[in-house]
């Protein structure tokens, strides 16, 4: 088949589902936008199948690309999958997540534009983005780093507000060689030459000083969030299989009363932080929804299910927008990520949080240092006083009614910000296109690139994109 002249992007996700998704939300986007631009998107089967039974439009496709295994052959398999699309019909921009280090040499090697997406917020993206710089500054071994924990980073521009103690694993503590923290690090030194950057935040509402940074290092810093607002509607048999919203309609009689419990599925508190946190929720008296997988509940008290029955409900899985979007939620406790943090935003419900690694402690500064719309858990630990402390604050007390009219202005930011004319909808439709398919970033950009030719290998004649209707994995979900 003759490769296609139409504009033609490829979208490479990281194959962890709250990466995978955002992406994808972001994708299905900009071909709704661009109807007349190809969109490929490639992940691992597992992943891709909690995505395909989504809606979709025509002109996006999603293909599967092999498993990591064996080791170290992932940048591999990403670049078979795409070399064999691009047979058909020839790629002519490249978006990829920034883990996947990889895409940027993948964009040289085809001689075109490579634009790279953050998942996280931007204040996460300037500390990793000043690695080198942080590592003369502070040091890398144990005994040098720890004596400076509390130290600021002040000779960041616009990072004044962050410790040492706050920065994530890999810049100056950890196991420094670590793969992913390596590939971080070699994100923080390519990112400079992508076409773009597209970052999962809000203009309005993001730590000033920090996007005015990045725009000075980066050829285009794009806030293009909350990237949970553009997800599409599942079916309500498909997205509730536990009948959550059911059990939140019963409690709506009283609304911002329910305390709203997740994790996520990447890390989870130990045993211990686990049975004082149910321990608060039954002493507490309070009504509260629980996201905890099937093999957590050994944690918790022996009776404390039987014994919150009436007023609590423990399931694997929720539909975690709508449950924050419900009327009843008044509280979130979890752990930080950013992804939770902007559906918290979105939604208008403070959070108490137990930050545990990556960008949490960065995000659970600006929201308690900043934007005053989450508590931390006393000891930075989650102990039965201190989540009974966040809960009594945010559910009723006057402070908490304070942090929901905070928290609620910045819904309103959200909102607007994807909205027709908000300001991550402008920086979407100006770079990537309108309606006539236009797409900017296949055509031009600031950053030069090379043509390297690759080896020919057979390319099968069966390529097809992945299979379509396939049934959503809790397993997939953060």
């Amino acid at each position: 088949m003759a490769p296609s002249n139409k504009a033609h992007v490829a979208v490479l996700a990281f194959p962890i589902s709250s990466h995978s998704s955002a992406l994808f939300f972001l994708a299905r986007k900009l071909s709704e936008w661009a109807p007349d631009v190809a969109f490929s998107f490639f992940c691992t089967p597992k992943t891709n199948g909690s995505l395909s039974s989504l809606p979709t439009l025509p002109n996006l496709r999603i293909y599967d690309v092999a498993d990591g295994l064996p080791e170290g052959h992932t940048p591999g398999n990403y670049r078979e999958a795409v070399k064999r699309v691009d047979e058909i019909e020839k790629v002519s921009c490249v978006v990829s997540d920034v883990l996947l280090w990889f895409g940027r040499e993948m964009a040289e090697q085809m001689g075109v534009a490579w634009v790279a997406f953050w998942i996280a917020g931007a204040s996460a993206l300037s500390v990793h983005l000043n690695t080198d710089l942080i590592r003369r500054k502070m040091g890398t071994r144990s005994e040098e780093v720890s004596a400076r924990m509390d130290e600021s980073l002040a000779f960041i521009p616009g990072r004044s507000l962050f410790r040492v103690r706050d920065l994530p694993e890999g810049i100056v503590f950890g196991p420094l060689d670590f793969s992913l923290y390596e590939s971080l690090h070699r994100m923080s030194q390519d990112l400079p030459r992508a076409a773009a950057i597209l970052v999962n935040t809000i203009e309005e509402m993001d730590y000033d000083p920090v996007l005015d940074h990045l725009r000075t290092v980066l050829n285009k810093c794009l806030p293009v969030g909350p990237l949970t607002l553009l997800a599409p509607t599942r079916p309500d048999s498909d997205d509730d299989p536990h009948s959550c919203l059911p059990w939140l309609e019963v409690q709506a009689h009283a609304p911002a009363s329910v305390a709203y419990v997740g994790f996520g599925t990447v890390i989870m508190p130990p045993p211990s932080e686990l049975a004082a946190a149910a321990g608060a929720l039954e002493e507490s008296g309070v009504h509260f929804l629980w996201s905890l997988k099937d093999n957590m509940r050994e944690s918790l008290p022996a009776g404390f299910l039987d014994r919150t029955c009436r007023r609590g409900l423990v399931v694997p899985w929720t539909p975690q927008s709508r449950v924050l979007g419900h009327v009843a939620v008044g509280a979130f406790i979890n752990h930080c990520r950013w992804n939770s943090v902007l559906e918290s935003i979105a939604f208008g419900v403070p959070m108490i949080y137990r930050p545990f690694f990556a960008d949490h402690r960065i995000n659970a500064r600006i929201l308690s240092q900043v934007l005053g719309i989450a508590v931390e858990v006393k000891g930075g630990v989650l102990s039965k006083d201190g989540v009974m402390d966040g809960l009594d604050l945010l559910l009723k007390r006057g402070e908490g009614k304070e942090m929901r009219e905070r928290i609620g202005a910045l819904k309103l930011i959200a909102k607007n910000a994807v909205g027709e004319t908000g300001s991550s909808t402008k920086n979407l439709e100006d770079n990537f296109g309108d309606y006539k398919g236009h797409c900017s970033l296949t055509e031009d950009s600031s950053c030069e690139y090379y043509y390297e030719e690759q080896a020919s290998e057979e390319i099968p004649e069966d390529l097809q994109p992945a299979e379509e209707a396939r049934e959503w994995s809790v397993d997939d979900v953060e």
